[in-house]
């Protein structure tokens, strides 16, 4: 088994079908059946599943896969900084949206800041992108606010996000400064896209307490949502984080859960396998200090009482 088996097998994997495989990796369509063939009889497993010439990758391919992908990276970077020494190291960060419209931008430039050598590239999604793409070594970092379930990644949690039920102040609600979880049922809600751990949370709260609301949006981003809240007179449970303005200006107000069962914390994220080095212990360093930037407590003055 070499390296080259393990990229005719990605390509595989990828694209569905030997010959696309083979057209991309200029081969020949038996060449790369050839390779996929040894490799299964050197791991004595079959890797896929040939129904009605069609490709289906088996639960041993998938294994295989997730390790394949962090070997080929692995080997790749091997020769990139063999063959380029002076080229610049790249620093892959997912971060989740509630990360992405807070403290994003401030930990990119401190890491600049602390190693100017380094290209930093960074990727927004929902917790379950940021899994799966530290899951298969397209990311050396995740900063998450969801709930993170392989156990084949690490998580620490670092930095405390408190969430909070927003609405504009033209909400009924706006006017009371408590509110009852019987108060919610029947509510217009924008809510985040499936894998949202944001979504996950809000989710299991209105579930243990019996609470049905209507569904009016589902939002990717932090101006849909909040673009929601102000002109459709619909609740969500977002980022306080991701408020200062609209609270401090009065347009929004925020209640918090009377007894914090709302509060969460930003979590570095890295795989099990991924060796860290000065970049991991500078950028734990730099989440830590973010643990009061942003953060508009101050400004929440409504509670929700269970």
């Amino acid at each position: 088994m070499t390296i080259r088996h393990l990229k005719i097998f990605l390509q595989v994997a990828d694209t569905g079908k030997m010959s696309a495989a083979a057209k991309n990796l200029f081969m020949t369509q038996p060449s790369v059946s050839q390779a996929v063939r040894e490799l299964e009889e050197h791991y004595h497993t079959l890797l896929f599943e040939r129904l009605s010439n069609k490709l289906f990758i088996t639960e041993s391919g998938k294994q295989l896969y997730t390790y394949a992908k962090m070997a080929v990276e692995q080997f790749d970077f091997l020769e990139e900084k063999m063959a380029y020494k002076n080229r610049r190291e790249r620093f892959r960060i997912g971060a989740t949206v509630s990360v992405g419209g807070s403290i994003l931008s401030h930990i990119v430039n401190e890491l600049n800041k602390a190693f100017p050598e380094m290209d930093v590239y960074c990727f927004v999604g929902n917790t379950q992108e940021i899994e799966n793409k530290l899951l298969n070594a397209e990311l050396d970092a995740g900063i998450v606010e969801g709930f993170i379930k392989n156990p084949e990644l690490l998580t620490t949690p670092l930095i405390k996000d408190p969430l909070v039920l927003a609405c504009s102040k033209e909400h009924p609600l706006a006017k009371e400064p408590v509110i009852h979880t019987k108060d919610l049922e029947g509510k217009k809600f924008v809510i985040r896209e499936a894998g949202s751990g944001t979504r996950e949370l809000l989710e299991r709260f209105l579930s243990s307490q019996n609470i049905n609301v209507h569904v009016a949006f589902e939002a990717h981003t932090p101006d849909s949502i909040k673009n929601a809240v102000r002109y459709n007179n619909c609740l969500s449970l977002i980022s306080s984080r991701l408020l200062t303005d609209e609270l401090s200006s009065g347009d929004f107000v925020a209640f918090s859960h009377e007894k914090s069962q709302w509060d969460r914390y930003f979590r570095l994220v890295r795989h099990k396998n991924k060796k860290t080095g000065s970049t991991f212990t500078v950028l734990e360093e730099i989440l830590k200090s973010c643990e009061e930037k942003d953060s508009p407590s101050s400004l929440i003055r409504g509670r929700l009482l269970v």
